[in-house]
């Protein structure tokens, strides 16, 4: 058998070994483990829009509170979230319990009006919600509207469902610091979803 001919037989018998499943020779290049980890969503077209607009991962925690839930306006709150642009990346039924409440309250344990906060927030289930987008902090805010529902502008989640304070249907963070406390209390990593959002380029100048 001249050269090539050796050459060939070789090449067709590792060609079925690797089809039977046998371990590759040493002359594959096997790629190194950072590069193998480096696919996954970060790699998607979500992604790229993300890394193309700075803030466009920024995310809060969105809660809509007993009264909110007891009165059905749970579908109100996400519609108009969604309607803004925002992607949804968590969402969960839960009655919460005074554990979770005095961590997230921690800076109104000495409030007069704290045991009535506390009861009310447990009185009921709350839906609790992380929302993702550019400056979705600040947005949410102005969206919910005024603390004091007499003071929420009408347009806003609580000039619009709201009359009194006691019972002013949703809770938004108020700094992106307190939202990224806020959602790890309210929800573990594994429960946050990062998908494509398809309309990113018609929501934001790519």
């Amino acid at each position: 058998m001249g050269f090539f001919q050796r050459c060939a037989a070789r090449s067709l018998l590792q060609g079925r070994r690797s089809l039977c499943g046998a371990a590759p020779g040493p002359e594959r290049h096997q790629p190194d483990a950072p590069a193998a980890r480096s696919a996954g969503p970060s790699s998607g077209p979500g992604r790229r829009y993300s890394a193309g607009v700075p803030g466009m991962q920024e995310r809060t925690l969105v809660a809509v509170k007993p009264d909110g839930v007891q009165r059905r306006l749970v579908g109100d709150v996400i519609r108009r979230f969604e309607r803004r642009g925002f992607k949804l990346v968590g969402l969960k039924l839960l009655q919460a319990n005074e554990g979770i409440l005095a961590e997230h309250y921690h800076e109104l344990r000495r409030k007069p009006f704290y045991p009535a906060l506390i009861h009310y927030m447990t009185s009921g289930p709350v839906v609790a919600m992380v929302w993702e987008g550019y400056n979705v902090v600040k947005t949410s805010r102005a969206m919910v509207g005024d603390t004091d529902s007499a003071e929420a502008k009408p347009g806003t989640i609580r000039g619009d469902f709201s009359i009194h304070v006691s019972r002013n249907v949703v809770h938004a963070s108020d700094s992106v610091e307190t939202a990224q406390r806020e959602i790890s209390l309210w929800f573990r990593s594994s429960e946050l979803v990062d998908w494509d959002c398809c309309d990113y380029s018609n929501t934001y100048q790519l």
